[in-house]
């Protein structure tokens, strides 16, 4: 297949994209509040439905145990919460047991487990607490006395052994990651997808990994995601519409070693046909595509890029690709203006994911490492 290169024409909204990339936030303030301006039988409707929704909420929190109370307990406002969202993530990647005690002793030990004990109403939620206390101060017996529930903590410890607990604490936070990751392989979460719990969702499956740092990297990645692509097709065969079955995601980091903007031209000429395959692919067993969201420094790239395969003549009947587009980037309402306008020129529709983004504090950190005037979120 020979592409030539794309040649971006700029176009009023695409510069204003660019213009308010480190825009002061005040700014950007006033102008999101005079376009959430609302009328008072709007607002009115916006409560009374939030507040039935939230009395739902309230309900099924007592009549769900298991993971649900789990997840109440240890949320994502609590040093604890954090903790245990790293370790399930991270848990899933790691190969060798070495290297998971590690990670376990090395979190587990700094949490304060202790407060949560008795505060659900869920045996299984306190019975976890006790594991992890347990563990916690798996690390702490040769260093300090513990009192009280940790002397008999260390008591069982000593009599069930390490490995066991570790085992146990493991498996723990394999049946937590579980909750957030489908399956390890396209065609476990295709099944998991089918049942009772989950069947009545449509899904955008992602693929786990970091960006490419070799071209055997992308490679395998591109592989990968063909693969998925043909899964997700032979299950739900002969779509009319790839808005009304599952699709995926694509990483364009994971495509190419060098996604950056200083690599554009290259870009054009070898990301461009890949992803170009990729949904041609997606067009042919019917299921659509979304460009997954990275970094602030990829976006213009990852717009260029997006632009080039949406226009091009072989995708042209096609409706099936779509950008996610991070809510907290200040660029984010121009983003959504600038793709209705590539929509309305081409007179086709596109698929659009509003996300609220993934990579706050490292976006922070990096503006402030560059001295940047601004932030870009």
């Amino acid at each position: 297949m020979i592409i030539q290169p794309h040649r971006i024409v700029r176009s009023e909204k695409r510069d204003a994209i660019q213009a308010v990339y480190l825009r002061d936030e005040s700014r950007c303030a006033e102008v999101l509040l005079k376009e959430a301006a609302l009328d008072q039988e709007t607002l009115a409707r916006i409560e009374s439905q939030s507040h039935d929704l939230v009395e739902v909420v309230r309900t099924r929190l007592h009549a769900h145990g298991g993971l649900d109370a789990f997840l109440h307990e240890y949320n994502l406002s609590s040093q604890e919460g954090v903790v245990l969202m790293c370790l399930a993530e991270a848990l899933l990647r790691i190969p060798d047991s070495e290297t998971a005690d590690r990670l376990i002793q090395d979190k587990l030990a700094k949490g304060a487990w202790e407060k949560h004990l008795g505060h659900s109403t869920s045996w299984l939620v306190n019975a976890t607490t006790w594991g992890l206390m347990l563990t916690g101060r798996l690390v702490k017996l040769e260093t300090e006395t513990v009192q009280d529930i940790g002397d008999y903590v260390g008591c069982l410890v000593a009599s069930s052994g390490e490995p066991m607990v570790r085992a146990a604490i493991k498996e723990a936070m394999r049946i937590l990651g579980h909750q957030f990751v489908m399956g390890r392989t396209i065609e476990a979460a295709l099944k998991r997808s089918r049942e009772p719990e989950y069947a009545d969702f449509l899904h955008s499956f992602d693929m786990l990994g970091e960006a490419a740092l070799t071209q055997a990297d992308a490679d395998h990645y591109f592989e990968a995601y063909h693969h998925a692509i043909r899964a997700i097709g032979e299950a739900h065969p002969n779509p009319s519409d790839p808005y009304a079955v599952p699709g995926i995601s694509v990483k364009l980091s994971a495509l190419h070693p060098r996604f950056e903007f200083a690599q554009r031209e290259r870009l054009s000429k070898e990301l461009v046909p890949r992803l170009s395959a990729l949904s041609e692919t997606a067009r042919d067993v019917g299921i659509g595509l979304t460009i997954d969201a990275e970094e602030s420094a990829r976006l213009e790239i990852t717009l260029d890029v997006f632009e080039a395969v949406f226009t091009s003549k072989n995708l042209k009947d096609w409706p099936g690709l779509g950008l996610a587009v991070q809510a907290y980037q200040k660029r984010a309402p121009y983003i959504i203006d600038w793709l209705a306008e590539l929509s309305q020129q081409h007179k086709r529709r596109m698929m659009l994911r509003l996300v609220k983004g993934a990579y706050w504090d490292s976006e922070i950190k990096r503006a402030q490492e560059q001295g940047l005037s601004d932030y870009p979120v």
